[in-house]
């Protein structure tokens, strides 16, 4: 099958195709009608506005190891939590001042080098990066859906092998804890753990502040038991971290192989302006609940909102 294209599905390296295989459940001659499959699904659901392009539907498809079910339910919701997440989704353009200059903080970077052919895709993540009193956390999560978008649709590493997460807390402060509040977190934990066709292998956090373990104890309420068990506070130890992630992958500053950060965010500055007209377009998709079906309106209501009216600003002072 090498260099077969299926569709418009790019052709995978022949490392990416064996793992497919074996973790994803993916039959080559299969794709094409299970792509059909899930495409004539989408023309009968009135609510649903979105892309349906063979590169992003499959992106769907292992990520559910090819349950076509799955991939229906992670597919609706991935619009549902995007159309209601406006402040994350709307106006992601990057030649608006505020978010280039975000980007070019490199709060949250995809770095180039992973540790085989079949290796997960690394994101460095560094909060402490950007000035809590200028940007909020919405706006960061914005530039990082935008990444995703890329990654999605470009990097087959990060959609078949998963991605690895190191979030260094470094001059993170009580300011940035603040902006959180648990409705947002609850949708931004929907959006990341059940919305995402992508897999988590693992999420590291280093360089963690002092109270940091009362904060990431609240955090870990909203996520689900398979995922809290890959979970993993390093603190400053990073030989910790390096036993599990080689140092060579990192970037220079941390001592790796990566190139500089410097580099790495203008390649990432460089792609992001160049999805421009993609992130412009992206904006007519979503869903349309008035069209839903009555019950499974009423079961993505509850999804987001039947909790909401408990919900209250947390209190880190």
């Amino acid at each position: 099958m090498k260099g077969t294209i299926i569709n418009n599905v790019r052709p995978l390296t022949p490392a990416l195709q064996a793992l497919a295989a074996e973790e994803l459940n993916e039959t080559p001659d299969r794709i094409v009608s299970d792509l059909q499959l899930l495409k004539n699904w989408i023309s009968q659901c009135p609510h649903l506005r979105v892309r349906t392009d063979d590169q992003f539907l499959v992106t769907f498809l292992r990520g559910c190891k090819f349950s076509l079910e799955k991939a229906k339910q992670k597919f609706d919701l991935y619009y549902t939590v995007r159309s209601h997440l406006p402040e994350v989704m709307l106006n992601r353009d990057p030649y608006d001042d505020k978010l280039r200059k975000l980007i070019r903080l490199g709060v949250g970077l995809p770095l180039p080098l992973t540790e085989k052919l079949d290796g997960p895709r690394i994101i460095l993540i560094r909060p402490g990066a950007y000035d809590a009193s200028v940007y909020t956390v919405a706006d960061v999560i914005k530039i990082s859906n935008m990444i995703q978008d890329i990654l999605m649709n470009e990097d087959d590493n990060y959609v078949v092998a998963g991605q690895i997460g190191i979030l260094d807390c470094a001059n993170v402060t009580m300011a940035h804890f603040k902006q959180f509040n648990p409705s947002f977190i609850k949708k931004i934990t929907i959006m990341s753990q059940e919305a995402s066709p992508t897999r988590q292998k693992g999420f590291h956090f280093i360089n963690t502040p002092r109270g940091f373990e009362s904060v990431f104890n609240i955090f870990k309420t909203f996520i689900n038991d398979k995922n809290k068990t890959k979970l993993y506070v390093h603190g400053s130890n990073l030989k910790s971290l390096y036993k599990v992630i080689p140092r060579r992958l990192m970037p220079t500053e941390y001592g790796g192989e990566a190139g500089s950060l410097d580099s790495v965010i203008e390649t990432w500055e460089k792609k992001i302006i160049s999805y421009r007209d993609y992130y412009k377009q992206e904006e007519q998709y979503g869903v349309e609940e008035s069209k839903r079906p009555p019950a499974n309106a009423s079961k993505m209501n509850d999804l987001f909102y039947g909790t909401s009216g408990s919900f209250r600003k947390l209190d880190f002072d």
